[in-house]
């Protein structure tokens, strides 16, 4: 098992928990929930649920790179959503970063996330190697 980014971002205060933002299993990577937060009680970008989709999902593809893979290896979201009215957000966001076969994906309302003003939380998990064209048999 190996942590693939595990630095905090510069300036940022001491975590208050202990844990890995993700972690390389063989070829499976596991990523902790990915949200706009600045890191100082803020959010990132403009604000808007769109916008914080977005940003998770930069967050995500910075990991899934960092691990030597591409977005399409991406196999399985969990979406956490403070108001399911900004699925259509969530969804246009989504858009942007993936393509067919697109991952498996669960969506879920909760009453809140680590700081009050973040709306959306996405936990993802890739298999390494995944979207490779098949090989040809010789």
């Amino acid at each position: 098992m190996q942590a693939v980014v595990d630095a905090p971002a510069a300036n940022a205060p001491p975590p208050a928990a202990k844990f890995s933002n993700a972690l390389l299993l063989g070829e499976r990577l596991v990523l902790s929930g990915m949200h706009a937060g600045d890191g100082k009680g803020g959010v990132a970008g403009d604000g808007t649920p769109y916008d914080q989709a977005r940003v998770a999902f930069e967050r995500i593809r910075a990991l899934v790179e960092a691990a030597g893979g591409v977005m399409d290896d991406i196999v399985l979201l969990r979406v956490y959503l403070t108001q399911i009215e900004h699925k259509a957000d969530m969804g246009r966001a989504r858009a942007a970063f993936f393509s067919a076969p697109y991952p498996c994906s669960t969506l879920v309302q909760v009453s809140g996330l680590v700081d009050p003003g973040l709306v959306v939380e996405v936990e993802a998990e890739a298999l390494l190697g995944s979207s490779a064209p098949p090989k040809e048999n010789p």
